[in-house]
């Protein structure tokens, strides 16, 4: 059965949103997948190299998801999303598009995307919803501090227990804490009630809107952050730092592990490929030179 559909196409971590023109007759001016009427998967990639110039070989056809009905005009029409991933991204849109950009997902929300002009509830957020059905998010978990690690562990066991929401298993594809961010972790999901649903805090914060659901909140989690996180928040934090990083010449440390476990020392020299600081203790009587790993000394006083 011929069936409507949006590809929402994804080159690495970035999003690919196409603008319609203002002469079009549904959504004028608003920003979209690409949109289109397939049977088949090679029919969607070839509807989605014709729409963004895109070549089809650089074209991989992901996943989808239960089509959504939306009743446009006068016509109910189901649309299926579906995610497509590219290996380029030299975009020359054609039709109905007139302009492209790629965008981080976590920034769709500022964005006037597809149905937002239409007159219903949530309507703002229906594109938002279906590229999270074949997509994901990242969202921020604000926990106590010092209770990170718990925590994530308790999510990973309520995922993958045997109570209900072994459920979410489809909808939650990591949990991370970076070593060093304390009071957050970072939960990859197809939507933020389901990160709550998962800690236990359904309805945020407000107890009304919680009232009446049967949940048990998880220790030490205290919320999900509204909205989506950008990648370009979250990439840093993923990216494998040296042990030296952030300690230069002159920097007052002092030791955290060993035998001169507190003291105090200034930095004469770093070496970043052995990931060693080279560092005179000032508090002896007599000076000493040691050389030691990055990460066996903390960073109390900084140059200037």
């Amino acid at each position: 059965m011929t069936e409507a559909f949006i590809a929402f196409v994804r080159f690495e971590e970035k999003l690919l949103l196409l603008s319609r023109s203002k002469e079009d007759n549904d959504f004028p001016g608003l920003w979209d997948g690409v949109w289109g009427v397939a049977e088949t998967e090679e029919e969607v990639l070839s509807r989605v190299s014709e729409a963004t110039g895109l070549p089809l070989e650089t074209l991989d056809y992901i996943r989808d998801d239960d089509p959504i009905g939306i009743e446009i005009g006068r016509n109910f029409v189901d649309v299926r999303p579906i995610l497509v991933a590219t290996s380029s991204e030299e975009v020359m849109p054609t039709g109905r598009y007139v302009a492209y950009e790629w965008i981080d997902p976590g920034t769709l929300h500022e964005k006037n995307c597809l149905f937002s002009n239409m007159d219903m509830e949530g309507a703002d957020k229906l594109f938002r919803e279906m590229y999270g059905s074949v997509g994901s998010f990242v969202y921020i978990v604000k926990t106590a501090i010092g209770s990170e690690p718990r925590v994530a562990d308790e999510m990973y066991a309520r995922l993958h227990g045997s109570g209900s929401l072994t459920s979410l298993q489809g909808e939650i594809f990591s949990v991370l804490h970076p070593t060093n961010m304390r009071g957050y972790l970072f939960v990859e999901s197809s939507a933020l009630h389901h990160v709550e649903k998962l800690i236990g805090r359904s309805g945020g914060r407000d107890p009304t809107a919680r009232r009446g659901i049967s949940q048990t909140p998880l220790k030490n989690a205290k919320q999900v952050l509204p909205g989506e996180s950008p990648f370009s928040a979250v990439m840093p934090y993923l990216e494998p730092k040296a042990v030296t990083s952030g300690i230069e010449v002159g920097c007052i440390v002092e030791i955290i592990s060993g035998a001169f476990k507190g003291e105090k020392a200034r930095v004469t020299s770093v070496s970043e490929t052995k990931e060693e600081v080279s560092m005179e203790l000032y508090e002896q009587p007599i000076p000493m030179t040691l050389n030691m790993r990055g990460d066996h000394v903390r960073v109390i006083e900084r140059v200037g």
